[in-house]
This record gives C-alpha cells, structure tokens and sequence, in this order.
C-alpha cells in the first residue's frame, strides 16, 4: 500500500473549510490568505484523489467522500492533540471533540440533562449527538464514526463491548382516559378486545416483543404498524389505539398518555453503552463517558 502524505495544516484547512461553509470564513480563522488555503485543499484533493467539496460562486458543501474524511480527519486531530498533551492536560484545558451515538428514546429521556452538567464542567469540548435507530447506532460506532454508543443492541456482537447500564420495560401506551388507565399493571391476554398498534418488523423494538410473543406462545392482532415511534405514539395521543412501548419512549407526566405495566409476559431491554473492542477513547470521549456513567449510577 503507497504512503499518504498529507500534513497537518492540510488537515487543519480542511476541517476550517467543511466547519465554516465558507473558504474566506476558513481562511480568516486560521489566519491563512485564501489563495493560500485554497492550495492546501486542492493538494489535499490531488494526493487523495477525489473531490471533498463541490464549490460555486456562492457556497462551498462537503460531497460524499468529503462527509466521510471529515470524521477521519477530526478524529486524527483529535488523536494528535491528546498524543501531544495527554489526558491530565487536556482535561485541565477542556477542550476536544466527542461524537456519541445514543438511540433517541434514550437521547430524549436523559442524555439532555448529562449533557447540560458535562458542558458546565467543559464548555470547550464539543459533543455531537448521532441521534439514529439501534442498527445504526451499532454500525456508527464499528465503523469508528462515534466514539461511543448508547443502545439496546450490542450484547454477543462480534468487536463491540456493552456494558449495560438500565433495563427498560416495555409499558402499555394509552391516553389517560382510557378504560384501562387506572389498572397497575395489564396481562397481554386481556388485550384482545383492544385496537393495537406497533413499530415496524424492522424496528429493533418489534423484534424484542415478537420474540418474547412467540417464547410465550401469544399471537397479537395489530391494526395498525409504523416505521417511527414518534407516529405510534402520535397515533396513540389520537385515540387510534394503544401500544406496547419502551417506557422511555413515553415521556414522564405526559398531560394526555401513560404507560401502564405488561405482564404475562413482561418485556424489556437493556440498554447498555456500546464501544468498538480493544479501541482506546480519546481523551474529550473518556471524560464524557465517565461522566455519563457517574450520572446514570446517582439516577439509579
């Protein structure tokens, strides 16, 4: 395999380009004239060979391969800087980048309040959330787009280490003034009369309560099936049905749903932090994972 020879200002420009939209916005932050930073880029092009902006007169946007060396690249700065300083100087700084990948039920229920807490520590460190369903968040942190993950799949899977960290139970989705609203709890068999809707074959939630169905030997009816849960529980709020959600997915003290226990059987997932197999975190990811972990055990 040819050697890559590219620098770290190449890198630098790059990153400046794709972050500010702009060549003059770039070149003004690194104190670089345009015609100067142009170059860089256009080097950086030649050596890769392939196109990492489509330019006009009038914006500069990433292509394809640009969106996907942007990570890289990042992540190489990342690296140099932590080799360069260590993890004692770069916390003592604050500053870096983190990219977490978190399913967005997790993402809505709690990842707001960690992430208001950690940027009053580091308000240098910038954090970017891929919020995406568990099959992508799985593949963005394999393929090294995020530092860490934060999902219910990962358990047994080749390369990637979980460490759980909540177990999620599925409630009964329904609007408060349902019939059944003021029960504790709801056996699986005393919802035959009811119009139940679902996710997805596809969804990584649907598969969990087909094979816990299937284990318990029940068969449920659904009227109606989705691809997001933002529609099922949309659908809900209407008064279209009910349906089996994980409880974070319905928000606390919601003025016009509630979740009310399964049984019979009980359901569940565990959602666990997720990380690539033997890959040591960059210093700004580690202080955040810690910190997402030490504020998970007090809620617990």
């Amino acid at each position: 395999m040819s050697r890559i020879n590219f620098d770290l200002q190449q890198l630098q420009a790059f990153v400046a380009v794709a972050e500010r939209g702009s060549f003059r916005a770039a070149a003004d932050h690194i104190h670089l004239s345009a015609p100067a930073l142009s170059r860089r880029i256009d080097k950086l092009e030649t050596i890769l060979g392939a196109r990492l902006f489509n330019r006009t007169t009038r914006s500069v946007e990433l292509t394809a391969m640009g969106r996907v060396f942007l990570e890289r690249a990042r992540a190489a700065l990342d690296d140099l800087e932590f080799a360069i300083l260590g993890i004692s100087d770069i916390a003592a700084s604050g500053s870096g980048r983190v990219t977490v990948a978190c399913v967005p039920s997790a993402a809505i229920h709690f990842l707001p309040s960690v992430l208001g807490s950690f940027t009053e520590l580091y308000p240098l460190i910038r954090v970017r959330v891929v919020d995406e369903g568990a099959s992508q968040v799985l593949a963005s942190v394999i393929s090294g787009e995020s530092d860490f993950g934060i999902s219910f799949l990962g358990q047994q899977v080749p390369g990637v280490d979980f460490e759980p960290i909540h177990t999620d139970p599925f409630v009964l989705a329904m609007r408060r003034d349902h019939p059944l609203a003021a029960q504790t709890s709801v056996a699986w068999s005393a919802l035959s009369d009811e119009r139940l809707m679902t996710a997805a074959r596809s969804s990584g939630n649907r598969q969990l309560l087909d094979d816990a169905m299937a284990k318990a030997g029940i068969d449920p009816v659904y009227r109606f099936e989705v691809s997001h849960m933002a529609t099922l529980l949309g659908m809900v709020e209407a008064g279209l049905g009910v349906a089996a959600v994980p409880r974070l997915a319905l928000p606390e003290s919601h003025p016009t749903m509630v979740g009310i226990a399964l049984h019979a059987p009980a359901v569940s997932r565990v959602l666990g932090l997720t990380t690539r197999h033997g890959a040591a975190l960059r210093a700004p990811a580690k202080m955040f994972h810690a910190h997402l972990r030490a504020a998970l055990a007090a809620r617990a």
